[in-house]
């Protein structure tokens, strides 16, 4: 597989999971946020950010040679995205539930294991070049 080819599956897959993911929140923002045990308000507006960056990523996964520049957006924002999310716990350590916790853990490391993949797919290509 291409160093080029890698990079673009990547982010194919950071957008569609951004995609479900900000579907899933900004719809069931209702009946997740107290089974999460976060307010409704940041479930949903976490939902809907994500759509936008959806689309972002997929632009770039579309291009037969995504810009490192704008790749490097996408793995900075994924680094701030991660981390953010185990301050999130720590925040809201005395409502979020068991489940609140798992979940946006789990979120959190799917992110930053997207942003690590990333990052190789830029050094293969910068390799190979």
């Amino acid at each position: 597989m291409s160093s080029t080819l890698f990079l673009r599956r990547v982010l194919a897959l950071d957008a569609l999971s951004c995609a479900g993911m900000g579907v899933l929140l900004a719809a069931a923002a209702a009946p997740l946020a107290p089974l999460f045990g976060l307010p409704e308000g940041l479930v949903r507006g976490a939902g809907l950010l994500l759509l936008p960056l959806a689309a972002f990523i997929g632009g770039l996964a579309s291009r037969p040679s995504p810009p490192p520049l704008l790749v490097w957006v996408v793995i900075v924002g994924n680094l701030g995205w991660g981390l953010e999310s185990f301050v999130l716990v720590g925040q809201y350590g005395p409502s979020i539930t068991a489940i609140g916790t798992a979940f946006v853990a789990a979120q959190a490391l799917t992110v930053l294991a997207l942003a690590g993949l990333e990052f190789i797919g830029l050094r293969r290509i910068r390799a190979g070049a």
